[in-house]
C-alpha cells in the first residue's frame, strides 16, 4: 500500500536521467559485452581446436572435435554459468549487490586469460584443462546475470527503467561483434604471416604450427574489456534500495542517493527515513520467504513464467547461435572444409557470424531499447516468440528450396530475422522482467533462478541441436555421429519451443510505468500481518512518513 512505502525512494524512480545513469549503463554493460565475448568466441575457434588437435593423418575430411568433446567444451560453461547465476543471486540478496559485484569481474579476467593458456600439449590434457577454466568462467559470468540486472534496475527512473536494463543487456550484441572482429583480425594477420593452402592440397601444411596460437589468443582477449572496467565496478555504490529496504541503513542509504541523484538529502530527511525503517523493522512487514506459501501466492505464477519463457526461448536462441556455422555449411554459404586451410575456414566463420549480428543480432537489441518503455514488455516478449515461431516455420517447410543453388541469400535474411526478433522480443525481455518484479530481498535469487532456467535451456540447446540437426541419410553425417533428425526438422522443434514461449508469457505481468515496489508488493503486508498489526504501529509509520 501507499502508505506504507518509504517515500525517499520514491526520489529514485522520478529522478531525472543523469550521466550517473549513463555511467551505470557502460560499467554493468561491459560485463555483459565480456559475457558474450566469452560464451560465444568458443563457437568460432572449436573447427580450428579440431583440426589443429583431432586430425586423422590420410582422411580425406579435416579434423574436428570428437561429439562428446564438441558437446562438452561448448556446454561446460553453460554449467558453470548456471551455478554462478543461483549462487550469486543468492548471494547478492544476503551480503549486498555491491559487495560481490567485483567477484564475478575477477573471475571472467583470471579464467578467460587461463583458457587461453591451457596446459599440455597432446588433445586430452588441452581440452580438460580448456573446459575447467571455461567452467569457473561460465561461474563469474553467471553472478554478473542477476546482479547487473538488480543492479541497474534499482538505480533507475521508473520512467527509463526498461530501456537502461536492455541497454546493459544489449552490450551483448557488440561483445558478438567484438568476437568476431578480433577473430578475423588475428586470421588474417598470422594468414598473412603464415600463409597455407587448403586441405585437399596438402593435408599436414594446411593448419601451420603457429594456428595454435590463433584460438588462444582470441579467448585470451576476452579478459581486456572486463579489466578496463574492474576500478570503476568496484567504485560504484551500493543500490539505495538495498541499503533501505533490506540492510536497513536509512543514513548510508541517504548519502548513496546523493551521489547517485546529485541531490543533497538532509539527516532530517534521512533520519524520517530511519524512523519508518526502525518501526518496520520490528513488524512482521512482509517477511515472507522464497519458499513460503505467501511468496508463492504472490509470485509463484511470475516466478514459473519468468522461467519457463527464459528456459523456452534459450533451447531456440542458443542452438541456432552456438551452430550457425552448421547451417551455413549446409546451406553452403561457407565452403567446404577440404577446400579451405585452418585459417581460412575461421575466417570465413567470423565473418558469417558478424553477418548475422549486423544484421540481426544488433539491432534487435537496440530496438528493444527504443520501444520497450513506449510498447512495453509483455507486448514484446509476445511479438518476439510469434515471430520466432513463424520465421522457422518458414525457414523449415520449404528447406529445401532454400539449399537449393541460388536461395542461399534467402535463407540467411530469414535466418537474421530470428534473430533480430529475438533480441527485439524475448531474449531482452526475459533478462529485465525478472529484476522489476520480485522483492528486493529475493530480487537477485528470483532473477537467478530465472537466469539459471534459461542456461538449462542453452544446455539443452547446445548439446541436443548438436545431434538433432545431423542429416537422417548416415552418409551424410557428421565424423563421429549417429544420423539425426536433419536441420529441417531441427529447425521445427525450435519452432514449437517459441511457440510454448508465446504461451508461458501470459503468467508474466507488465512492469511498464511502475515503481519497483509497486510492482514487487514490496511494503504490502498480508492480510494476517495487517489484522496482527497494532493501531499505534501503524500510526507511528504514517507520522513518520507523512513528515516527508
Amino acid at each position: 500500500m501507499a502508505g506504507d512505502q518509504v517515500h525517499v525512494l520514491s526520489a529514485l524512480d522520478g529522478a531525472k536521467t543523469q550521466w550517473y545513469h549513463f555511467t551505470a549503463i557502460i560499467v554493468a554493460g561491459m560485463g555483459f559485452f565480456t559475457d558474450a565475448y566469452d560464451l560465444f568466441c568458443i563457437s568460432l575457434v572449436t573447427k580450428l581446436i579440431g583440426r589443429i588437435y583431432y586430425t586423422v593423418p590420410g582422411s580425406p575430411r579435416p579434423g574436428s572435435l570428437p561429439p562428446t568433446v564438441s558437446a562438452v567444451v561448448n556446454g561446460v560453461a553453460f554449467v558453470g554459468t548456471l551455478s554462478g547465476q543461483l549462487f550469486f543471486g543468492w548471494l547478492g540478496d544476503k551480503v549486498g549487490r555491491k559487495s560481490v559485484y567485483g567477484m564475478t569481474l575477477m573471475l571472467m579476467i583470471l579464467c578467460s586469460v587461463a583458457s587461453g593458456l591451457s596446459f599440455g600439449n597432446t588433445p586430452t590434457s588441452v581440452m580438460a584443462t580448456l573446459c575447467f577454466f571455461r567452467f569457473w568462467l561460465g561461474f563469474g559470468i553467471g553472478g554478473d546475470y542477476p546482479l547487473s540486472a538488480t543492479i541497474m534496475s534499482e538505480y533507475a527512473n521508473k520512467r527509463t527503467r526498461g530501456a537502461f536494463i536492455a541497454a546493459v543487456f544489449a552490450m551483448q550484441g557488440f561483445g558478438i561483434l567484438a568476437g568476431g572482429g578480433v577473430a578475423i583480425g588475428i586470421t588474417a594477420l598470422f594468414r598473412d604471416l603464415f600463409p597455407a593452402p587448403p586441405y585437399a592440397a596438402d593435408p599436414a601444411a594446411s593448419t601451420p604450427a603457429q594456428a595454435d596460437y590463433v584460438w588462444r589468443i582470441v579467448l585470451m582477449l576476452g579478459a581486456l574489456p572486463a579489466a578496463l572496467t574492474f576500478y570503476w565496478r568496484m567504485k560504484m555504490p551500493e543500490t539505495a534500495r538495498y541499503t533501505a529496504l533490506i540492510a536497513k541503513n536509512a543514513e548510508r542509504a541517504a548519502a548513496d542517493m546523493s551521489k547517485v541523484l546529485q541531490v543533497e538529502i538532509t539527516k532530517e530527511q534521512a533520519g524520517d527515513l530511519e524512523t519508518v525503517i526502525t518501526i518496520k523493522s520490528h513488524t512482521p512487514l512482509p517477511s515472507f520467504g522464497l519458499f513460503s506459501g505467501e511468496f508463492v501466492r504472490r509470485h509463484g505464477l511470475h516466478l514459473v513464467g519468468t522461467a519457463s519463457t527464459w528456459l523456452l526461448l534459450d533451447i531456440a536462441y542458443y542452438s541456432q547461435n552456438l551452430f550457425q556455422k552448421d547451417i551455413f555449411s549446409a546451406i553452403g554459404w561457407i565452403p567446404p572444409a577440404p577446400t579451405m586451410s585452418a585459417l581460412d575456414e575461421l575466417f570465413h566463420i567470423a565473418r558469417a557470424q558478424i553477418l548475422i549480428a549486423l544484421c540481426g543480432t544488433v539491432p534487435g537489441y537496440w530496438f528493444t531499447v527504443a520501444f520497450i518503455d513506449s510498447i512495453g514488455r509483455f507486448k514484446i516478449q509476445l511479438m518476439g516468440f510469434f515471430m520466432m515461431t513463424a520465421f522457422m516455420v518458414g525457414l523449415a517447410v520449404p528447406y529445401d528450396y532454400w539449399t537449393g543453388q541460388g536461395h542461399q541469400a534467402g535463407f540467411v535474411v530469414m535466418y537474421a530475422l530470428t534473430f533480430f526478433f529475438a533480441n527485439f522480443g524475448p531474449n531482452a525481455t526475459t533478462f529485465i522482467v525478472p529484476a522489476e518484479i520480485y522483492p528486493a530481498r529475493l530480487r537477485a535469487t528470483c532473477h537467478g533462478i530465472s537466469a539459471a532456467s534459461g542456461k538449462v535451456g542453452a544446455i539443452i540447446g547446445s548439446f541436443g541441436f548438436l545431434y538433432l540437426a545431423q542429416s537422417p541419410d548416415p552418409a551424410k553425417t557428421a565424423h563421429g555421429y549417429h544420423p539425426g533428425i536433419g536441420v529441417r526438422y531441427s529447425l521445427l522443434v525450435l519452432a514449437g519451443c517459441s511457440l510454448m514461449g508465446f504461451l508461458f508469457t501470459f503468467l508474466v505481468p507488465e512492469p511498464k510505468g511502475k515503481s519497483l515496489e509497486e510492482m514487487s508488493r514490496e511494503t504490502e503486508r498480508s492480510d494476517q500481518e495487517q489484522t496482527s498489526s497494532s493501531p499505534a504501529t501503524n500510526n507511528a509509520i504514517r507520522g513518520a512518513e507523512q513528515k516527508r
